[in-house]
C-alpha cells in the first residue's frame, strides 16, 4: 500500500477517533449536568422548606409573646377596672354621707334660727322686767340713776384696789418663784445636754533622755548649755539622780512647751551648744506660732464661732497652755460657748451671739500677764480692738459682774461660766468629792432587797435602780423609790434635788428559726 493512501486512512481513523471521543465526553458532560441541577434544584427545595420552618416558628413564636403581653395588658385593664369601681363605690359612700351631713347641717341651722329668736324674746322681755325693777329700785332708795351708778362704782373702786394690791404681792411672788424655776431648768438642761472631757495641767514636764551620760552635755562645760537654754526659753531645768529623765519647770505653759520640744530635738540631734541651742529655739518659737494659730482656728470651728480676726485666733490658741485651777482653758472657753448657746436657744436669743460671747470671754487670759489689769478688762480691749460687737466685749468685761450688766447675753456667759468651772470633774479638787456623791448614791440604792443594778446619771442628779420582777412586784416598787429617797435624804448633803427612778420589766423572748 502507498504511504499517502496509509496516511490518509490513519488520518480518517484518528478523525473518526477523536469524534468518538469527543462525542462520549460531550454525552459524559451533558449527565454531569443534569445531575448537578437536579442537585441543585433539591437543595433549593430544602432552603425553601427550611427557610418556611423557621418562619413559621419565628412568627408561632411571636404570636406567643404578643398572646403574652395582650394577657397582661388584660390583667392591668381589670386590675384598673377594679380600682375604679372601688373608686367609684367610695365616691357614692362619700356623696351619700355628705348628703347626710347636709341634710344634718340643714336640720341644726333650723333649730338654731328656732332658738335664736326664742333667745331674742326672752332678751327682750328681761330688758322689760330689768327695766321695771330699776324703777322700783329707783322709787324705793329715792335715789336717782346717776347717784347709785357714782355709789356702786365707788365701792368697787375701794374693793378692786385691795384685791389688786393682794393679787399683785401674790403674782409677785409666784413670778419670782417661777423665773427661779426656769433659770435652774435651763441651766440644768444646758448642762445635760453639753458633756466635756474634765482637762488638768501641772507646771512641770519630763522629757526622756536615751542615757544619762545626756545630762552631761546637757548641762554643757561649765554649765555653758544649761544657762544658754534657761535664757533662750526662760524655763528651769531639773537634772537631778532621777535616772532617764530631765524636768523642765515654768508656770507659763508655753515657754514650757517650747522648751520642751527644743529639748527633745536637741537630744535627737546630738549637737548640744550655745549657737545649736539658739536655732533650734528660734525654729521652735516659729512652729509654735503656727500650732497655736492651727489650735485657734480648729477651737473656733469646734465652738462654731466664725470670721474671727486672726490676732483673735492667735490669742485663742495660746490659751490652749493655759491653766485656771488645772483646767484647760481653751476648754473652758469651748465649753461655755456650748453652754451659752444652749441656754440663749431656750430663751429665744441668738444662739450665735451667745455662743461668740462664751467662746471669747476668758481672751484676756492669754496675755494679762504681759499686761497691767484682769484679764476681762484686757480681753475686752483686745475684741473692741479687733472689731467684735458690743454684747461680745461687754460679756468679756462683766462675766466676773466687775461692771453691771447691760444686755442678757453676759449674764448667760457669766452662768455658763460658772456652770464650767464647778461642773462635777472639771476641776481638779472638785472630781474627787463628785466621784465619792456618785459611788454613796449607788451604795445607798444597792443596799435594799431586790435591786440588781443601780446607775447614778445626769451628773448624780438622777438614780436608775433597776429591780427583779421576781422578787419585787408594783406596789413594793414604789414604796422602795420612796425608801430609798429618804435614806439619801438622811446620809448625804448633796446641791438641788435627787431623782430617784425604780424600774421593774419583765422580758419574754421567743427565736424564730
Amino acid at each position: 500500500m502507498p504511504p499517502y493512501v496509509a496516511a490518509g486512512i490513519a488520518l480518517v481513523v484518528g478523525v473518526a477517533i477523536g469524534f468518538f471521543l469527543d462525542r462520549m465526553r460531550m454525552g459524559s458532560a451533558y449527565r454531569n449536568r443534569d445531575e448537578l441541577l437536579k442537585d441543585a434544584e433539591r437543595e433549593a427545595e430544602n432552603m425553601r422548606r427550611t427557610q418556611e420552618l423557621e418562619a413559621k416558628e419565628e412568627f408561632l413564636k411571636r404570636r406567643e409573646e404578643l398572646d403574652k403581653e395582650l394577657d397582661l395588658h388584660r390583667d392591668k385593664l381589670r386590675q384598673q377596672e377594679r380600682v375604679l369601681d372601688k373608686k367609684e363605690n367610695s365616691l357614692a359612700d362619700h356623696e351619700e354621707n355628705l348628703k347626710k351631713r347636709e341634710r344634718m347641717v340643714e336640720q341644726t341651722q333650723n333649730r338654731i334660727a328656732d332658738r335664736s329668736k326664742l333667745i331674742e324674746k326672752k332678751e327682750s322681755d328681761l330688758d322689760k322686767i330689768i327695766e321695771e325693777e330699776q324703777e322700783k329700785l329707783y322709787t324705793i332708795s329715792g335715789l336717782s340713776k346717776e347717784d347709785a351708778t357714782e355709789r356702786l362704782l365707788m365701792r368697787l373702786d375701794k374693793q378692786l384696789k385691795s384685791e389688786t394690791g393682794s393679787l399683785i404681792l401674790k403674782h409677785q411672788q409666784q413670778l419670782k418663784q417661777d423665773s427661779e424655776k426656769l433659770a435652774r431648768e435651763i441651766i440644768g438642761m444646758a448642762i445635760q445636754r453639753f458633756a466635756s472631757d474634765h482637762t488638768s495641767e501641772t507646771t512641770v514636764s519630763t522629757i526622756d533622755i536615751p542615757s544619762d551620760e545626756m545630762k552631761g552635755r546637757i548641762i554643757g562645760r561649765e554649765g555653758r548649755n544649761i544657762r544658754a537654754f534657761e535664757k533662750e526659753t526662760g524655763v528651769d531645768v531639773i537634772v537631778d539622780d532621777t535616772p532617764g529623765v530631765v524636768v523642765v519647770s515654768a508656770f507659763d505653759t508655753v515657754r514650757r512647751e517650747i522648751a520642751k520640744i527644743s529639748l527633745n530635738k536637741l537630744i535627737q540631734d546630738g549637737r548640744i551648744h550655745p549657737a545649736r541651742i539658739e536655732e533650734v529655739v528660734t525654729e521652735t518659737k516659729t512652729e509654735m506660732d503656727e500650732r497655736i494659730m492651727d489650735l485657734g482656728h480648729r477651737a473656733a470651728d469646734e465652738a462654731g464661732v466664725p470670721n474671727l480676726h486672726e490676732k483673735l485666733i492667735y490669742l485663742m490658741g495660746r490659751l490652749n497652755f493655759r491653766v485656771s485651777y488645772s483646767q484647760n482653758v481653751l476648754q473652758h472657753s469651748i465649753e461655755v460657748a456650748h453652754l451659752t448657746a444652749m441656754m440663749a436657744e431656750q430663751l429665744g436669743l441668738d444662739a450665735d451671739i451667745a455662743r461668740r460671747c462664751g467662746f471669747c470671754h476668758d481672751i484676756g487670759k492669754a496675755a494679762d500677764h504681759e499686761m497691767e489689769g484682769g484679764h476681762p478688762a484686757i480681753g475686752a480691749d483686745f475684741l473692741k480692738r479687733y472689731g467684735e460687737g458690743e454684747e461680745v466685749v461687754h460679756a468679756a468685761a462683766g462675766h466676773h459682774d466687775d461692771i453691771r450688766p447691760e444686755y442678757i447675753y453676759t449674764v448667760l456667759t457669766a452662768a455658763a461660766d460658772a456652770c464650767s468651772a464647778s461642773r462635777p470633774g472639771s476641776r481638779r479638787e472638785t472630781l474627787e468629792k463628785y466621784i465619792k456623791r456618785l459611788e454613796e448614791l449607788e451604795a445607798i440604792a444597792c443596799g435594799f432587797p431586790g435591786v440588781n443594778e443601780v446607775y447614778a446619771i445626769q451628773a448624780g442628779r438622777e438614780v436608775r435602780v433597776i429591780v427583779d420582777p421576781k422578787r419585787v412586784k408594783d406596789r413594793e416598787a414604789a414604796k422602795m423609790a420612796r425608801d430609798i429617797a429618804q435614806a439619801v435624804e438622811e446620809t448625804m448633803t448633796y446641791p438641788g434635788e435627787v431623782k430617784v427612778v425604780v424600774m421593774r420589766e419583765i422580758r419574754t423572748i421567743g427565736v424564730a428559726r
